[in-house]
């Protein structure tokens, strides 16, 4: 069994690894691949991901390549994890909308907006060579943000695909200590769009925990990981997600950007030391130091999933999936984030409550951008980039959007050829 990994070169991919090592007697991996286009990156990462195998006894082999062809051929689940432009066309996103008075974020509003644009087209080029090299009926599990977008684009040209996020597996884990009981024994009412989800249960054998959660002393704390209020999470009666407080505190963030306080520049920063560290031929384990990387559980998260989409475990995850009546209000064919179980036929939701209005408006204004993104993305139409940005309720203004549009396509102008071609439409 062959697994590649797509954007190798990751400082995350190391964890990556130890979770297929860790994973190893229930899913046997031949060969794990691991691709990227930075022949340098991929040789520190390669490296470091060999001596953790190595600690681990995995018996199968690492190899790593700059070539797609040969890290696709034979490959029976390819994950992809790349960022288009790296972290200096992060920075940008995060910044440029600062000008127009907008927050900037990577996978949310005019910055998310950019990084769709930069990152869709070449996901589609990659499992396209997939649906040509790897196994009939490889799975591609996307963990590239914008996740709900990119898996959309994915499943819209009718690829096997799945989007995975670790913001679900890490309240699980974090709610799971609280309770004092073992993760696997949580099940959260997680459910909205990709960094768009409310928790509104915490079951453990049956028992919801959530109104305990919101009434006793963990509150505050809930609240400080969630960046939000902690009146905010007992009127809501749930935990949302850390990426909603762009939208519940939208002022106090970009004024805090304005400040010059971007996270980019600290993940910068955090890749280079991670890096120097990496190339170090004594260290076999992961550095304390990736922990404030960002992506906790990502390794747990992705190699539980693939292992159930090649075994058919049947085990449970949070996935980003086709609707398809999972959320009532939402067109069948948006793609939200959900518990499902998931077998060698792909995830299968549970049923999910109704969202209160105030979820569902929120998230049925995500997902009319969402569509018209893709729609974009694949039409290089201007029109319908600025009816996108328009939609965002992070920016939504028309007075600013038109110029925003020009700002970020001109700052993207090397990834985004086709919106400056002939063929480039601004009707």
């Amino acid at each position: 069994m062959k697994i590649t990994v797509v954007g190798g070169g990751s400082t995350y991919t190391p964890e990556l690894v130890e979770g297929f090592a860790r994973r190893a007697p229930l899913l046997p991996v031949d060969e794990l691949l691991l691709h990227d286009i930075d022949p340098e990156r991929l040789h520190v990462v390669g490296g470091l991901s060999r001596r953790i195998l190595a600690r681990h006894g995995f018996p199968g082999r690492l190899t790593t390549t700059t070539d797609l062809a040969q890290a696709l051929d034979g490959s029976a689940a390819v994950l992809i994890q790349l960022r288009v432009g790296g972290q200096a066309a992060r920075l940008v996103d995060e910044t440029l909308p600062n000008r127009f008075g907008l927050l900037g974020q990577e996978t949310t509003g005019a910055g998310g907006f950019a990084k769709a644009l930069r990152t869709v087209p070449l996901v589609l080029d990659i499992a396209e060579e997939v649906r040509e090299r790897a196994l009939p009926g490889a799975w591609i599990v996307d963990f590239t943000n914008p996740v709900g977008i990119v898996t959309r684009a994915l499943l819209d040209a009718g690829h096997r695909a799945v989007g995975l996020c670790n913001v679900a597996i890490k309240a699980q884990r974090r709610l799971a200590a609280r309770l004092g009981v073992e993760p696997g024994r949580v099940r959260l009412g997680h459910a909205g769009l990709n960094h768009l989800t409310w928790i509104r249960s915490v079951t453990v054998d049956g028992v919801d925990h959530l109104p305990e959660l919101l009434a006793g002393d963990a509150l505050d704390e809930l609240a400080a990981e969630t960046g939000a209020p902690a009146r905010l999470l007992r009127d809501l009666g749930a935990i949302p997600s850390y990426y909603l407080h762009y939208f519940y505190g939208t002022d106090e963030e970009v004024r805090r950007q304005l400040d010059g306080v971007h996270r980019a520049e600290q993940v910068r920063a955090i890749e280079g030391e991670l890096l120097t560290l990496y190339r170090d031929p004594a260290l076999d384990r992961l550095p304390e130091l990736l922990e404030r990387r960002g992506g906790a559980y990502y390794s747990e998260a992705a190699a539980a999933l693939v292992t159930s989409l090649l075994t058919g475990d049947g085990a449970h995850h949070y996935v980003n999936v086709r609707n398809n009546g999972s959320l009532a209000g939402l067109p069948d064919e948006a793609v939200v984030e959900v518990p499902a179980h998931v077998d060698t036929e792909g995830p299968h939701p549970d049923p999910v409550p109704l969202l209160p209005p105030e979820m569902l408006g929120l998230v049925q204004a995500v997902t009319a951008y969402e569509t018209l993104t893709v729609e974009a993305v694949l039409t290089a139409d201007r029109t319908v980039a600025r009816r996108a940005l328009v939609a965002h309720p992070l920016v939504r203004q028309w007075d600013r959007a038109e110029p925003l549009l020009d700002a970020l396509l001109e700052a993207n102008r090397p990834h985004l050829p086709r919106f400056f071609g002939r063929e480039a439409a601004d009707v």
